[in-house]
């Protein structure tokens, strides 16, 4: 039987999940999966060990165990611990029910054949937009089910913009972004901070400007590549970016932003309330491509996937779980109270009807792309040498050609291509 996803109502539940430091998991179900059968347990793990079994997200997992009459034991891990223990418990065959999963971790799980798909679990997806289900297909088959997203935009200064003479609308380009930040400059302000640290943040961060020069990851020493990072270089050069997005994390780079002092910081949907907190009279502007208009960011958000079990009896009530985990009603909370951009067009649509300032967001998430969605597992391997090709390009150790030139040779060889 093909589920549906009817989306009972689940009323005025709020579910909270998040990217906040994690600091205590909810249960110690260990390093095994260990779903108990007879007793009617399903094990569910997810990266929010920060939400407890009384935090909304809490609150809901046990909404859907009653729902579905049964147990769910809980266990939240850091991002990167829940997915070397996912691989570790899928090798071991003791996964467990349900894990909620970083998108693009999922081709990862699913080629290594570890995953369900949600053609095997009888659920029907096609409500969800097409770009945010991306990750979750290779070989022709969708694992899971994407919980929410969310990607990069410009968060900008007003009176640091009003102060230099820039009208924020008349940045449409990067020649005109770039205008607006020798502006800036020249009347005594910062321009622009964003991430350019060593690590996958470095390759989320960039990846707008490399797909809006026309660049494409299957070749990430293109002219159209080379000038992405040459805008980034320029600006660095210029003084118009500071010397420490070479290291900044998003967050540092967030805290930049906060002093007040930059027109202009890139950063995600996850510090819409830290900006209404800050006192900055901000707006947003979607990432300009080079020619002009939109340019595709990145997704970010996680998937709700079902491990394969070796009773596949147990699917049923799986399905039915992660049913009731993506009720739309579930999602719009979910969604709204974590500044994620919901999957499921209506429901965006809600969400800019209640905040008119989730607007250039949704134009952003709707742009946006899978990392993992062309390359599969060979992603990784990609991303690692991009990342590594921006650091030598900022740091001044390589040019952006020679740095992305080099980049792509060890991306090929370490991908077969």
């Amino acid at each position: 039987m093909r589920r549906h996803l009817t989306f009972r109502s689940a009323g005025a539940t709020a579910i909270a999940i998040g990217v906040l430091a994690g600091v205590t998991a909810c249960s110690d179900s260990g390093s095994g999966g260990g779903s108990d059968s007879a007793s009617g347990t399903f094990t569910f793990w997810d990266p929010y060990p920060q939400w407890d079994e009384d935090s909304a997200w809490g609150q809901q997992v046990r909404h859907c165990a009653e729902e579905t009459g049964v147990t769910i034991d809980r266990t939240g891990y850091d991002t990167s611990d829940l997915t070397t223990q996912a691989l570790l418990a899928g090798q071991q065959g003791n996964s467990p029910d349900i894990i909620v999963l970083d998108n693009p971790v999922v081709s990862t799980l699913a080629e290594a054949g570890l995953l369900t798909s949600t053609d095997d679990l009888g659920l029907d997806t096609s409500a969800f937009a097409e770009n945010l289900l991306a990750p979750g297909r290779t070989d022709g088959a969708s694992y899971g089910v994407p919980i929410g997203a969310n990607t990069t935009a410009l968060y900008y200064n007003a009176d640091v913009l009003a102060d230099a003479g820039v009208d924020p609308a008349s940045v449409t380009d990067w020649a005109s972004l770039t205008d607006a930040l020798e502006q800036v400059t020249a009347a005594g302000h910062k321009g622009i901070t964003f991430a350019g640290i060593g690590t996958e943040e470095g390759s989320f961060q960039f990846l707008p400007w490399l797909w809006g020069a026309g660049a494409d990851l299957h070749d990430i020493a293109s002219p159209e590549a080379v000038s992405a990072l040459e805008l980034w270089k320029g600006w660095l050069d210029a003084g118009y970016a500071p010397n420490s997005v070479i290291s900044n994390s998003q967050q540092v780079s967030w805290q930049e932003f906060e002093t007040g002092e930059y027109a202009f910081a890139q950063n995600g949907t996850w510090q819409l309330a830290a900006a209404e907190a800050s006192g900055i009279d901000y707006g947003v502007l979607t990432i300009p491509s080079a020619a002009g208009g939109p340019a595709p960011g990145a997704t970010g958000g996680e998937f709700v996937t079902a491990p394969v079990q070796g009773d596949d009896g147990r699917y049923e009530t799986t399905a039915a779980i992660i049913d009731c985990l993506v009720n739309p009603d579930n999602l719009l909370e979910t969604d709204t109270a974590l500044s994620y951009i919901a999957p499921i067009e209506d429901l965006r649509a809600r969400q800019v009807e209640d905040n008119p300032a989730l607007a250039p967001w949704v134009e952003a998430v709707g742009a946006a792309r899978g990392r993992t969605t062309d390359l599969g597992t060979d992603y990784p391997v990609i991303s690692e040498q991009l990342w590594t090709a921006v650091q030598n390009a900022l740091s001044g150790s390589q040019s952006p050609r020679d740095a992305l030139e080099a980049a792509q040779q060890a991306a090929a060889s370490g991908t077969g291509d």
